[in-house]
């Protein structure tokens, strides 16, 4: 039978606050709900400094939203390297890795395995960083860990950080193809596609866009991408 696609988006949320330079963490949530995904990729979902609290309320997440948040380390975070994963409650999650990768900067990624809706599924959330160099040594790190891991269909989400759409992620485009769905930094003013999708050969693209609304163009400096996708049988 053929299933029903998926949807996931990528946000950079900025910790909440807004080009209108005000910190509104329910803003943040509307939108997130307004996405209907079955996949929420955030990032810079929690503060910078300290034990890094999330920059959304914990106890106030699910009901805001609809999604539950995939599990980390610390007990007052939602993100990894401020990269969070929020999942459809019926979701199954079969395993969680955080992985710190190299750069000049502290970057990481969540390596979430799922089944959902009967689609088992790899989800890899991630912020590149703002160096080439940096974002090759990157990617290679996230290949490598993919090929000491059994085969599952895989999609890699995140900012990118890369304002070429040519050049700068080919080590991620010789396994994956790169979705780009539209501009999505700056929100006042779109112009460079920095916030991707990537999915592997196991799943195949049904549509995809940015989400561009008047409240969206306030709350980050980034707008949401989101991407429709099947398993590649159906």
């Amino acid at each position: 039978m053929t299933q029903s696609p998926l949807r996931i988006a990528s946000y950079n949320m900025r910790k909440a606050k807004g080009t209108d330079r005000q910190r509104d963490p329910y803003r943040t949530m509307r939108i997130v709900r307004e996405l209907a995904a079955d996949i929420v990729v955030l990032q810079e979902a929690d503060m910078r400094l300290g034990a890094r609290p999330s920059a959304l309320p914990v106890d106030a997440l699910t009901a805001e939203t609809g999604l539950v948040a995939v599990p980390v380390p610390s007990p007052v975070s939602i993100g990894w390297h401020g990269n969070a994963v929020l999942l459809n409650p019926k979701a199954e999650i079969v395993e969680v890795q955080h992985l710190d990768l190299p750069g000049a900067e502290p970057r990481g990624a969540m390596v979430v395995d799922v089944d959902i809706t009967g689609t088992p599924l790899r989800i890899i959330a991630t912020h590149l960083g703002l160096m080439r160099r940096s974002r090759r040594a990157q990617l290679s790190a996230l290949i490598a860990h993919l090929d000491e891991r059994s085969t599952r269909p895989t999609l890699i989400a995140g900012d990118m950080n890369e304002w070429s759409l040519n050049v700068g992620l080919g080590r991620l485009a010789h396994h994956f193809t790169i979705h780009a769905p539209g501009k999505s930094f700056h929100a006042r003013l779109p112009l460079a596609a920095l916030d991707r999708i990537a999915i592997d050969d196991a799943l195949k693209l049904v549509g995809g866009g940015v989400f561009d609304t008047p409240e969206a163009q306030r709350a980050s400096d980034h707008l949401p991408i989101w991407l429709d996708f099947q398993h590649a049988s159906d």
